[in-house]
């Protein structure tokens, strides 16, 4: 059962940030999906929620905007929706990844509720770590239990010692655009690279990211697309309307007279943090494109993989769903 808890309204941005540090047992709370949903799990019993939709003023508008600044960089705000990411236009080729990703997610209904901050920051999906009788790793256990257990929904690349994979599907497709995130805390304001936002298990298994007590993530942002660009992202499902990536591929390639000048290719669902497959990167930069170099670039993607006993599967689905992306971002014609 969960626990009762009172709801702490604060207009401006630090008394929010103040609030949830001034006692133990208190949470921010954005779109709420995640934090609900562990808290009805009995994963965490917070004694208060300090709701960062009740923030006005420029943070509010910061947090809540889809912009575009004068250099053609985009700001995505931490309480933007999924569903209005997923639907924004604006975004054209070079950076579809982001809005595909966040099509993807879950169903309508929580798309309409669930936010780009809360998507990037939610904790593992995992059933050893959810159950809450349960004692992993993450938990304060001395080891993942998914390795003598039921892990076919579990890393194959970077596991160890816990075998968590990430659950954030924008987290794939926005470390592909090379986007950096906005965290403001008692400092003021910092960014980072948003693959620097995560923490793998092998530094530090009870966390998944950097932001210390009190801080916000409050915006992702991309940078403007060049000439050339174009993104692409897919994910594959047990029940393709809603359950969680078996495995994702988020691509994002230039091209420039005829060859590839630039390419970054990231793995979801995989790993414990959004994976880059710089083996693929390599394979396609330089080359004109082609199906041949498109296959290669694929068999590449899940170099250094270590699939535990029932989860080796992952490996042909991951190189399907790069191969599957880059044909579509390349608009190289799947051969026949």
């Amino acid at each position: 059962m969960m626990k009762p808890f009172s709801l702490i309204r604060r207009t401006s941005l630090d008394d929010a940030r103040a609030a949830v540090t001034a006692a133990p047992g208190r949470a921010l709370r954005a779109g709420g999906v995640d934090l609900i949903d562990r808290m009805k799990e009995g994963l965490e019993r917070p004694e208060a929620l300090v709701e960062l939709r009740s923030v006005t003023g420029e943070p509010a508008a910061t947090m809540r905007g889809l912009t575009q600044g004068d250099d053609g960089a985009w700001s995505l705000g931490a309480l933007v929706t999924l569903a209005q990411l997923a639907g924004f236009d604006a975004l054209g080729p070079g950076l579809a990844a982001a809005r595909e990703a966040a099509g993807s997610a879950a169903t309508p209904s929580i798309r309409s509720m669930a936010t780009v901050g809360g998507n990037l920051l939610q904790r593992p999906r995992c059933w050893y770590y959810r159950h809450a009788e349960l004692v992993c790793l993450k938990k304060g256990g001395k080891y993942c239990l998914a390795i003598n257990g039921e892990h076919r929904y579990h890393a194959i690349l970077g596991g160890g010692p816990s075998w968590i994979v990430h659950p954030s599907t924008l987290a794939c497709a926005l470390q592909a655009l090379d986007a950096r995130v906005e965290v403001v805390g008692d400092e003021g304001a910092r960014a980072l690279p948003i693959a620097e936002l995560f923490i793998g298990p092998k530094e530090d298994p009870s966390r998944e990211h950097r932001l210390a007590p009190g801080e916000v993530l409050t915006r992702v942002m991309i940078p403007a697309p060049g000439p050339g660009q174009r993104s692409a992202y897919e994910a594959v499902k047990e029940k393709q309307s809603h359950d969680w990536p078996l495995a994702e591929a988020a691509v994002n390639v230039t091209v420039e007279s005829g060859t590839i000048k630039a390419a970054r290719v990231v793995l979801g669902h995989v790993a414990p943090t959004p994976w880059r497959a710089e083996a693929s990167e390599a394979a396609l930069i330089g080359q004109p494109p082609s199906a041949a170099l498109i296959a290669k670039a694929a068999e590449a993607a899940t170099e250094g993989a270590k699939p535990l006993k029932r989860n080796g599967y992952k490996i042909p689905l991951a190189r399907g769903l790069v191969r599957a992306t880059l044909h579509r971002a390349l608009e190289v014609a799947l051969p026949e």
